[in-house]
């Protein structure tokens, strides 16, 4: 049984071949991440940017990867529980 969380989109593990295909575009106003050992990505609103808990995210990614990112994208160093957890606390903020 699965679930579905408003305003996250959750796709499969990042690879070269996936990313020549149209399938994988970031909608408008979206951002793609890489979360937890596997790096699955998740395409993320654009207003999580503002939010505090994700800023803080952010400067762990920023402390763990600096500016250099192994799947060319913004890479979370979380677990994949933890962000969706954070994402579903900033789904009913926003």
């Amino acid at each position: 049984m699965g679930f579905r969380i408003p305003g996250i989109v959750r796709q499969g593990s990042f690879s070269a071949s996936k990313a020549t295909r149209k399938g994988v575009e970031v909608p408008k106003g979206y951002l793609a991440v890489y979360v937890g050992v596997n790096m699955r990505r998740f395409v993320i609103p654009m207003s999580y940017l503002n939010q505090p808990s994700f800023q803080h995210l952010l400067c762990q990614a920023e402390e763990e990867f600096g500016y250099d990112h192994p799947t060319g994208g913004l890479t979370i160093p979380c677990n994949e529980d933890e962000f969706l957890n954070l994402t579903s606390r900033l789904n009913e903020l926003l």
